[in-house]
């Protein structure tokens, strides 16, 4: 009797270890599960914290250098050049004489008329002492009037004829290579040589239409040549009044501040522009954007859940885009593994400052 009754006792307390030992196991299995599935819920991921920053809204555009006035040195008249006073890369003033050509035969009329012009005035004031004595026809008179204004005019024409045989410096400047030599047979299309001024380089760019507001007369812009560092400045003096209808760019001048030798008429200018400047802009990585179909929107951290934000863009630069909508200074932005993120996912981030 004995013996049955410690075997008894003997199997209960086995099922209790066994019992115990399972319930033991069971916590154990259940905890490293739960504990499993809150980490696989939680996604590590960079964050940025939006603040304002600095922005330049700066533009670079094409130009090319232009003389301030410049010129083809080209005869009205065909003729045989007898002068030529052309030195080549030399300064030389407003109206000096550049080319002359044969006129000997239109200064001989020139002379004729002349003559004809001083017998026709003695004959004039003599019939005009004869009129107050009545001693001429007030007709007669008036014929001969007539006759010595046509004269004077012929006269007139002829030094016309005289000076379309000389080529004069309509502007100081220097001369550039000339063409042709003494005896050379020209026409109105032949090119004698250019001229252009030295002091003074224009400086012509075209902008994007939609940066046309920004350009205003006064407006400074610098300019660099050849990749080189060094850079030019030069002041905007004009724009056209219109937007051109095929490359929808407005044109733009600006007359440059400074001489150089570097700054020569037709050479190629990098312009950078400066628009405006935004002292509170919020900035963010532009890796942080996920487009739609009509829309733009960024990933929020907030309470450590995910938060998806529509938002509106402005200006953009190489790594980073202006936001003008939908975002605060001091939100939390996700920059990484935004594409296996939903709404609500628990975060664990670390912020990133650049």
């Amino acid at each position: 009797m004995k013996k049955k009754s410690t075997f008894w006792i003997a199997l209960v307390m086995i099922i209790l270890v066994a019992f115990f030992l399972k319930m033991g196991f069971t916590k154990s299995t259940t905890n490293s599960k739960d504990k499993n599935a809150k980490n696989k819920t939680q996604r590590k991921v960079d964050a940025f914290v939006v603040k304002p920053s600095l922005l330049i809204n700066e533009i670079s555009v094409s130009g090319s250098l232009l003389a301030f006035e410049a010129v083809d040195l080209k005869n009205e008249v065909a003729g045989r050049v007898v002068m030529i006073h052309l030195p080549e890369g030399k300064f030389v003033k407003k109206g000096t004489l550049l080319v002359k050509l044969f006129d000997d035969d239109l200064q001989a009329t020139l002379k004729k008329l002349q003559s004809q012009l001083a017998i026709q005035q003695q004959i004039y004031d003599r019939q005009s002492e004869l009129l107050k004595v009545n001693g001429i026809t007030q007709n007669d008179y008036l014929q001969t009037g007539l006759q010595l204004n046509s004269l004077k005019a012929d006269i007139e024409v002829e030094k016309t004829m005289i000076r379309k045989t000389e080529v004069k410096a309509p502007f100081d400047g220097v001369i550039g290579l000339r063409s042709i030599s003494v005896g050379a047979i020209i026409t109105p299309s032949t090119q004698l040589a250019t001229l252009r001024t030295a002091n003074k380089i224009k400086l012509d760019f075209s902008v994007p239409e939609k940066y046309s507001p920004e350009i205003k007369a006064g407006m400074k812009v610098k300019f660099t040549m050849n990749d080189s560092p060094k850079q030019f400045g030069a002041t905007v003096i004009a724009t056209e009044e219109g937007i051109d209808a095929a490359t929808r760019n407005l044109k733009v001048r600006a007359i440059v501040n400074s001489s150089s030798p570097e700054l020569i008429s037709g050479a190629f200018a990098s312009v950078l522009l400066h628009l405006s400047e935004n002292n509170k802009a919020l900035l963010i990585p532009t890796q942080a954007i996920i487009p739609r179909e009509e829309d733009k929107s960024v990933i929020v951290a907030r309470q450590g859940k995910a938060h998806f934000v529509t938002i509106q863009t402005g200006m953009r630069q190489a790594s980073k885009i202006e936001v003008t909508e939908g975002l605060q200074a001091g939100d939390t932005i996700v920059t990484s593994g935004i594409l296996f993120l939903k709404e609500g996912s628990t975060l664990l981030y670390s912020t990133v400052t650049k």
